[in-house]
């Protein structure tokens, strides 16, 4: 903009003493001493740098000031509306009339941290669609930083710029950004996982995003799965019929399990232990979800504590861990959060999948609620459940499907058997696919219950980070409309 009038003001200045000159006036004004017109000239440039600043500034104003209208346009209801009932705004409206608006939400996961930048689009007088998303993963996870905080900036900025590129300048102020860590943080002693969010707050704050002082937090197990439930459930299609038939929702994570769904048995609600049931309130209806989630239950913690060990500790004295899920002739290493461990198979004396469910069984037990209404309810999993069950050809690898829970056991059969006359590739898979089926049946599922296992649902990722962002523009619209 100053470029433009410093131009635009020399171009003049340049015109007027150009002129042909051929009246009395003009031969007077040629007898002007080269003095004066320096003197005109150091008057008139600063002026015009002076004039083109203001409008400079003005336009900033004028740009942040809507930008930040636009936001709340978007996310905030007048009284009494819903999210579909709000008032236009003419930045973030498309050519056919639905209202755009981005949220970006990270994910930072035991294993790896990853950026989900979402475009929303809202029809008149209905809830909001996804039009796209845009997905990137970094490993390693935020807490493999623990000890060198400032490294995990690099990861956090680089997929800052993946946002950047993915949004319109125009949008910027107006995108929430939002990061919530799950079990890998929750696994830590709380300084340094504290330190490590404040990094990742002063990058966030240096960013043209929309940052509030909650952008970076520690997501508790039971958010987690409510906000995976809202992602099913809406890219589903079951949000947006009112009192509906709803979807439950398996997450199996790194450090933690999450199981979620709408009971629509009273007995469900009145036997449920205290913590397992929650009240959601999303798109101004309220749903009571019985939601939980297994810290340590995730594969990877679970794998730990099936050797015996302890999660973030070395093995004492360095000793090895023997495990009745490997194979007998096994050695070998294996690194969990930061740590490495020895570990190996033990001779065998049964059949190594009877010696391995013994062991799974001891881990779990008295660790998971029954609920006998999940018989009933739809349920897609997601995760190391997708993961297991591709990698063992129960399901195709890059479109999902369908399976019974009882497949993960006669799979388990399988690979235990082989493991005993020939060790594989994956030496960890008879000890994976075991717990997985018996965890399954340890929440109350029968071996005939049909689950869907998806990556994505219409090319969306079926993860937390959706329902979440939902959640966190939801409860800014409530925060400003306290009637809606």
């Amino acid at each position: 903009m100053k470029k433009g009038i410093r131009y635009e003001t020399s171009r003049k200045m340049s015109y007027i003493f150009q002129q042909p000159q051929h009246g009395p006036w003009q031969t007077r004004m040629r007898k002007i001493s080269n003095h004066g017109s320096l003197r005109v000239a150091k008057v008139a440039y600063p002026l015009g740098l002076c004039v083109g600043l203001f409008i400079y500034v003005a336009y900033i104003k004028w740009h942040r000031a809507t930008a930040t209208q636009a936001f709340f346009s978007i996310t905030r209801a007048a009284p009494g509306t819903r999210w579909g009932q709000q008032a236009h705004s003419p930045q973030g409206t498309a050519a056919d009339g639905h209202e755009v608006f981005y949220g970006i939400m990270f994910d930072a996961g035991s294993t790896g941290t990853r950026v989900h930048v979402f475009q929303f689009a809202r029809p008149p007088r209905e809830t909001p669609t996804l039009t796209h998303e845009t997905f990137k993963a970094l490993k390693p996870g935020l807490s493999a930083y623990a000890d060198d905080v400032e490294k995990s900036a690099q990861g956090i900025q680089e997929l800052l710029d993946v946002a950047k590129q993915d949004i319109p300048f125009d949008f910027w102020k107006a995108t929430p950004l939002v990061l919530k860590a799950t079990a890998g943080l929750r696994l830590l002693p709380g300084e340094k996982a504290q330190k490590l969010l404040q990094k990742v707050k002063e990058v966030f704050k240096a960013s043209p995003f929309l940052v509030g002082d909650d952008c970076v937090s520690i997501m508790n197990g039971t958010d987690e799965g409510v906000s995976a439930w809202i992602t099913v459930n809406f890219l589903t299609g079951s949000l947006k019929t009112p009192g509906g038939s709803s979807v439950g929702m398996l997450d199996l994570g790194g450090g933690s399990t999450q199981i979620a769904f709408l009971p629509r048995v009273e007995g469900t609600l009145q036997a449920s232990p205290p913590g397992y049931l929650t009240a959601l309130r999303m798109f101004n209806r309220t749903y009571k979800l019985y939601s939980y989630s297994y810290l340590g239950l995730g594969l990877m913690s679970a794998r730990l504590a099936i050797l015996g060990g302890v999660e973030g500790q070395p093995a004492k004295d360095g000793k090895e861990l023997v495990s009745p899920c490997l194979s007998p002739s096994f050695k070998g290493e294996w690194e969990h959060a930061e740590v490495t461990y020895r570990v190996s198979g033990q001779k065998a004396v049964a059949s190594l999948h009877e010696l391995c469910a013994a062991r799974v069984l001891e881990v779990l037990r008295n660790r998971v609620h029954r609920t006998e209404e999940v018989k009933h309810v739809d349920f897609y999993a997601f995760s190391y459940y997708y993961d297991l069950a591709a990698g063992v050809g129960l399901i195709d690898a890059e479109k999902g499907g369908s399976l019974v829970v009882g497949d993960f056991e006669i799979a388990a059969k399988y690979v235990c058997r082989t493991l005993e006359t020939q060790p594989q590739s994956s030496p960890f898979a008879c000890m994976d696919l075991t717990y997985v089926s018996l965890l399954l049946q340890e929440f109350g599922f029968p071996r005939s219950k049909v689950l869907k296992l998806t990556r994505k649902i219409d090319n969306v990722e079926t993860s937390w980070a959706l329902g979440a962002i939902f959640h966190y523009i939801d409860s800014l619209n409530r925060q400003k409309s306290p009637a809606s």
